[in-house]
């Protein structure tokens, strides 16, 4: 058994271009076969503080940044809409204002589902997960479903929200940098949590009076469901070896015991690993019945076909990518350059939307 320590590895920018390039095996490797040509993109927003995540209502887009605000998008025009949360937002690396999902019933209700980092009285930064509404000028927290999910001060929040085909909330949480407590199922971080919309705890949770999905799990940012209603998950390895995985209610997704080709009994091994250097996978999506993930020290959008295993390079040349949405054929992602670690562009950072039909790859 092996233990790692995180390293984040800068990738050198290149221009703005959207590259089509296949990945075979584990690890990204170029081919002569690949097309290189520009494709057209449109720039939706510009000028956006660490955004994180992307919710689209209709023709509406709601956009978390981690520095606290909510961007909305109505009729190509952008506000930047106050969250007046319960507790101060803390601004340690990594933590802010995270995931978002609208209610089923955001129409009637105008409620949506946040993950947020917080300093408590005591200057202990945890996560929560909490109820916003819409109303007026602002958005407001107005219930607590999830308290005290370990932030570590620094590094490993998770934050990915997702509402799944059951209408159950689902939730990912990082180690928070205590990577042995990942095994442990009565410490929050390092899991995948599910829970009912109303913050019960589901009847046919994995153990129970537990909101543990499953367990094992170093940083997991991105959640997408399959056609079929398979749940695949995206999550941050250690100096590299980032991980898809097919996410099963009660598996052991074996961090720290187990990394890349690793296996032990009782736990699950990924799908498929970057090997080195790092993705730093961040949301996810499916088309096609392949899964479209962000990748943040990859600097791109890849694409893992199930069948294949195989992970190719969709877009590349816009920085640091946290996030995408896919909508029909149409892919909207934003890039993450203004979050100390990348390397800002004029107006970044960005959602851009792109057509995925004009992504192809030529034999």
């Amino acid at each position: 058994m092996r233990s790692f320590f995180s390293k984040k590895r800068m990738i050198p920018m290149i221009g703005l271009l959207l590259i089509l390039t296949s990945c075979g095996g584990q690890q990204e490797e170029e081919s002569e076969s690949v097309s290189k040509r520009e494709t057209e993109h449109k720039v939706l927003a510009e000028n956006l503080s660490i955004p994180w995540s992307i919710v689209k209502d209709g023709d509406d887009f709601y956009l978390t940044e981690r520095t606290g605000g909510i961007v909305e998008i109505r009729g190509g025009r952008k506000a930047k809409v106050k969250v007046n949360l319960s507790k101060p937002l803390a601004s340690q690396p990594e933590a802010g204002l995270m995931g978002l999902v609208l209610h089923p019933d955001f129409k009637e209700n105008q409620q949506a589902f946040a993950y947020y980092t917080y300093n408590a009285e005591d200057g202990t930064p945890y996560n929560r997960v909490v109820v916003l509404k819409r109303s007026g000028d602002a958005w407001d927290e107005t219930r607590v479903l999830l308290d005290k999910i370990p932030s570590g001060a620094q590094y490993h929040h998770g934050g990915r929200l997702k509402i799944g085909p059951d209408g159950k909330l689902y939730i990912t949480t990082g180690d928070a940098t205590q990577e042995e407590k990942a095994q442990e199922l009565s410490f929050l971080g390092g899991k995948i949590l599910r829970i009912n919309l109303d913050g019960s705890i589901p009847d046919d949770n994995p153990f129970a009076d537990s909101p543990v999905y499953t367990y094992g799990h170093r940083n997991p940012q991105g959640l997408a469901w399959n056609e079929a209603g398979k749940l695949y998950g995206t999550e941050h390895g250690p100096n590299g070896y980032d991980e898809v995985n097919l996410i099963v209610a009660g598996k052991n997704y074996g961090w720290p015991e187990i990394t890349g080709d690793e296996k032990a009994e009782g736990m699950v091994s990924p799908l498929v690993h970057s090997g080195e250097p790092s993705w730093a996978p961040s949301g996810s999506d499916f088309w096609n019945n392949k899964l479209v993930f962000a990748a943040l020290g990859g600097q791109s959008v890849k694409l893992f076909d199930p069948g294949t295993k195989e992970v190719k390079t969709l877009i590349k040349g816009f920085g640091r990518i946290r996030d995408v949405l896919v909508e029909g054929d149409t892919l909207y992602f934003v890039s993450n350059n203004t979050d100390g670690r990348g390397l800002p562009k004029e107006n970044d950072d960005k959602l851009y939307q792109v057509d995925m039909n004009a992504l192809t790859l030529e034999e």
